[in-house]
């Protein structure tokens, strides 16, 4: 089975650049299941769900399809990384406690997806899967990323970012759906470091590759006068659903 790879080709950039979730979050998972044998984190990526859920479970298989973005992956004694694909989990029936995917549902064949994870969670198990979608700094900078986003590499975004747009209202979710609290990824970031994880975007990649040029110097320029020299707090607003069997 096919996957679209929008990643492998800048791993370490995505494993250096992308946010790590809050704490808050692992820990309110962590209530769902009375037991914490075994998570499955599905396209971890470079584990940064990964490692959260390893606070709190015995044994989290974090598979990926992307052998590039396994390389890169945060180590953990409680980490077993897997190179699968969502679809396809290698675990046995009823063996995981919770099945877990961060900022990658959005890239799944929900048809095959929904049925394995059915199959692996165990009864009192539980499903969560989330995303975010673009940072707030403040305003005068948050119009340059917007202009950025929608006019400048928009065109060039895959058209399931538009599950990530409509927070995962939209996707495919045959689950008993639970009432979950609002969470928030929040990051004090330099201009580099902004511009870094911008990087990482696809459709910054997919720019670059059909274009040519690298769009990133320009954005740069744009936003340092706002910018200043300083670390800015960065905010992701985090939009979770979860479910039981």
């Amino acid at each position: 089975m096919a996957f679209k790879d929008h990643f492998s080709g800048h791993a370490s950039a995505y494993a250096r650049y992308r946010p790590d979730y809050p704490q808050e979050l692992f820990d309110y998972l962590a209530t769902l299941t009375p037991r914490h044998e075994v998570a499955l984190d599905c396209a971890t990526g470079s584990g940064q769900a990964a490692v959260g859920l390893a606070r709190h479970y015995n044994c989290v298989v974090a598979t990926d399809g992307s052998v590039a973005q396994l390389r890169s992956a945060q180590a953990n004694p409680h980490v077993a990384y897997l190179g699968n694909l969502a679809e396809q989990p290698a675990l046995k029936n009823q063996s995981v406690d919770l099945a877990a995917a961060a900022q990658a549902a959005h890239w799944f064949d929900h048809a095959r997806f929904h049925p394995e994870m059915r199959r692996v969670l165990r009864p009192d198990g539980a499903l969560a899967i989330w995303t975010y979608g673009l940072a707030f700094v403040a305003p005068e900078i948050d119009a340059v990323v917007r202009y950025y986003y929608d006019d400048v590499v928009g065109p060039y975004w895959p058209p399931e970012r538009r599950h990530v747009e409509n927070a995962y209202r939209d996707l495919p979710f045959p689950w008993q759906e639970v009432t979950v609290p609002h969470f928030q990824l929040r990051l004090d970031w330099t201009l580099d470091d902004f511009i870094g994880y911008v990087s990482t975007w696809s459709a910054t990649q997919r720019y670059t590759k059909v274009s040519g040029a690298d769009p990133l110097p320009a954005l740069h320029a744009e936003i340092a006068p706002l910018w200043g020299s300083n670390s800015r707090p960065v905010l992701w607003p985090l939009h979770l659903r979860v479910g039981r069997p």
